[in-house]
């Protein structure tokens, strides 16, 4: 276990591993992160006490390590505190020097088309039965973004039985799901027989839906072909292409409006390429479709804007980014709507193409993977 080492201001904590690692930790956060039954409650885990409750002249006069546990007594509250030294390291934020913006969040995988053989994939009746299947799937879900489910039941609103499994269905002005097939006068061209360039849906709202499914009832016509793109892939190829390009995207808003029905008028404000404040990729917002005017970027930056927005979409429309694949009745896919882009190539009026798309949200999804992910390591322990 990790040697200990504290300032004599008492304000900083340093562990030391064996190999010579310095972890740093300042006493005000290790005092708000303490897990005391009087600091956290046993049954939820939330917090008890408000930053206010911590005196301000808050200092730590000793610290020792005994086995897997750090010891540190605080004044002027005359209090002892147990810390696992396992959590501390996990929780570490001693990291040096800031990232350069554009890096991913960690076991997040980018793909292009190599990932054609090897789709996500799980079938949902195992999916509902083993939750280890279950746990699986989701996983790929939050690496890659994107993945399919066959064997489902050839129903209407089957949909919203994958929706379940992992969350709930988060309702709009389509509805709690949307047909997607061709329409007369059709409010949307989703319901018309042409190609749509990869994009990611609803732009025009804040927040965007952060997941999308779309399940195949009938599928009997020429073409129709689903595509999906990773838009985190495409963001750092354009900035390993052109960083002064990938920055105005990631710099700039572009607005994004969608108007196509009577009492409904969306209108959003983001980037094409969103990065947080300490420059992790986010999100990619891509759909021609429903870009408005674009108003936000400076006279002298407008060309450059425009040269980066048509490069990142030839990159987008690269073959070599694309999976390609054809749903058949019982299958559907999933992505992540604020990763990744999809397409449908364009199909003729012989047969029928009948899917049904429905939204949801990526907090559910990852609380019910952290659940399963959970029960898996207290069964191991």
């Amino acid at each position: 276990m990790p040697d200990v080492e504290l300032s004599d201001d008492g304000q900083i904590v340093t562990l030391i591993s064996g190999s010579g690692t310095r972890t740093r930790f300042h006493a005000i956060w290790l005092r708000d992160n303490a897990w005391d039954p009087e600091t956290r409650s046993a049954g939820n885990g939330q917090r008890l006490i408000a930053l206010r409750d911590i005196p301000p002249d808050l200092r730590i006069d000793r610290a020792r390590i005994a086995g897997s546990t750090l010891t540190l007594d605080f004044q002027p509250e005359i209090k002892s505190i147990d810390y696992n030294v396992d959590w501390l390291l996990a929780h570490g934020y001693d990291n040096g020097p800031g990232r350069e913006a554009g890096w991913l969040a960690p076991g997040t995988e980018t793909w292009d088309s190599g990932l054609m053989s090897a789709i996500p994939l799980a079938d949902f009746n195992r999916a509902t039965a083993d939750g280890g299947v279950l746990r699986n799937w989701l996983s790929q879900l939050r690496r890659y973004g994107f993945g399919k489910m066959t064997g489902g039941p050839v129903e209407r609103e089957a949909l919203l039985k994958i929706a379940a499994l992992f969350g709930y269905v988060r309702e709009t002005n389509y509805g709690r799901y949307f047909e997607v097939r061709t329409e007369v006068n059709p409010t949307n061209l989703a319901y018309t027989g042409l190609g749509l360039q990869a994009h990611t849906d609803n732009p025009y709202r804040d927040p965007v839906p952060t997941v999308q499914i779309l399940y195949c009832l009938e599928n009997s016509a020429e073409g129709g072909e689903n595509m999906v793109v990773d838009g985190f892939a495409a963001a750092l190829r354009l900035k390993a292409e052109n960083p002064a390009w990938f920055d105005v995207l990631s710099k700039y808003c572009a607005r994004f409006e969608y108007a196509g029905e009577k009492g409904v008028c969306l209108r959003a404000r983001r980037p094409m390429i969103e990065v947080s404040a300490d420059g992790e990729l986010i999100g990619v917002r891509f759909n021609n479709r429903s870009t408005a005017a674009i108003t936000d970027v400076p006279f002298d930056d407008m060309a450059t804007y425009y040269a980066a927005y048509r490069r990142f979409g030839e990159i987008i429309d690269d073959p070599a980014m694309e999976v390609t694949f054809k749903l058949t009745p019982g299958e559907c896919f999933l992505v992540d709507n604020t990763r990744v882009l999809h397409a449908r190539k364009g199909y003729s009026g012989a047969g029928s193409r009948w899917l049904q798309g429905c939204y949801a949200d990526k907090d559910g999804l990852l609380s019910t993977l952290a659940s399963l992910e959970t029960e898996i390591q207290e069964a191991a322990e």
